[in-house]
């Protein structure tokens, strides 16, 4: 049981986290297809999530929660700003153009957009002198490259669909393909910048649930204030759908509520790049999802460009494990040395 608890609890809880969101990434697909604004979406998802974490946080954590001050509220508006509003304006956008199989493989890009910004803001180091710090340079490119694919070239069907398309569709959404991509990986790359934001977060305001929370609150505001941008009328706020409801609460609840907590807490135990390792568990739930249940279409170039996405991910996350390894060896005669060292002194002290 401790086992379970101490290595395979991180893993668990992200695998699960990322199935959630890739059935809530092909529901919410659907439900942009029928034209309601993505940004009610969102503003409605996070509101959602802070009226349902909001007694969990105030009775859980009453006793533990540090004071909110200054600068930890402004970390938390920054971190709603980059990982809720911006990051689901533009991913949402881009996912109305494409398909939830396409903005899952994105995902797939998250470790290394995450590594690579790690880098410039040295959250991590990367030592070139070794096969494994070119091994991880290695899957990084790969992945892009595979995010490039996926941008670049649609490809042929691979499957049957129940869709009736015409030219003129088919054209126009080619013409959409490169500009929903490009908003799909502006997306993803403000979330990366989010898990960094939130490793700090967890160091100065160690609640996750109160955070997530705040972070909600702060969230909702700023997608209230973004859907002005496409929609003004009031009538656009009222759900009438059945299935855009039930998407709507299970995004809340589910995707945006407990799997932000779990991320946020996974961050805290394994690190950001750890974290967003797991990103094909999505692509592949999204993809089953749009398959079988949508009847959507899959194209020739996302199933090359996720193949070279996830394969350009495990190249990485091999390289990085064997980095960790290396480093773990290279400290531990060090800290055998410190420690003989220090009983020496106390055996000098004694004398």
């Amino acid at each position: 049981m401790d086992c379970i608890d101490g290595k395979w609890a991180p893993v668990i809880m992200i695998i699960v986290i990322n199935m959630i969101n890739g059935l809530v990434n092909a529901l919410t697909k659907k439900v942009l297809d029928g034209g309601i604004n993505h940004m009610i979406i969102a503003t409605y998802r996070l509101g959602i999530s802070t009226f349902f974490l909001l007694p969990i946080a105030y009775f859980w954590e009453r006793k533990t929660r540090p004071k909110l001050t200054t600068s930890v509220s402004c970390q938390l508006f920054v971190s709603g700003l980059f990982g809720a509003s911006l990051m689901q304006y533009f991913y949402l956008l881009g996912l109305s153009y494409t398909s939830a199989t396409l903005g899952s493989a994105f995902w797939g890009t998250l470790p290394a957009i995450t590594f690579i910004l790690a880098l410039i803001f040295r959250f991590e180091k990367l030592n070139l002198k070794t096969k494994t710090g070119y091994g991880v340079i290695l899957g990084a490119i790969i992945s892009l490259a595979g995010a490039l694919i996926l941008t670049l070239y649609q490809g042929i069907p691979l499957s049957n669909s129940q869709e009736h398309t015409t030219i003129s569709h088919i054209q126009k959404g080619h013409e959409n393909w490169i500009k929903g991509c490009f908003l799909l990986s502006l997306g993803v790359t403000f979330f990366s910048s989010w898990m960094l934001i939130q490793a700090k977060v967890n160091v100065s305001y160690p609640c996750p649930y109160s955070g997530t929370v705040i972070l909600s609150v702060f969230g909702t505001l700023q997608c209230a204030l973004l859907s002005l941008i496409n929609t003004r009328h009031v009538e656009d706020w009222i759900l009438r759908d059945k299935l855009t409801i039930v998407t709507v609460i299970i995004a809340g609840v589910g995707a945006q509520g407990m799997c932000t907590v779990g991320i946020s807490w996974c961050i805290k135990q394994r690190g950001p790049v750890f974290t967003s390792s797991f990103s094909p568990v999505t692509l592949m739930f999204a993809t089953m999802f749009d398959f079988l249940i949508l009847h959507r279409m899959i194209y020739l170039g996302s199933a090359i460009g996720s193949v070279v996405v996830v394969i350009g991910l495990y190249i990485f996350l091999w390289s990085k494990s064997k980095q960790i390894d290396i480093c773990n060896i290279t400290k531990l005669p060090t800290n055998m040395v410190e420690e003989g060292e220090e009983e020496e002194d106390h055996t000098n002290v004694k004398i």
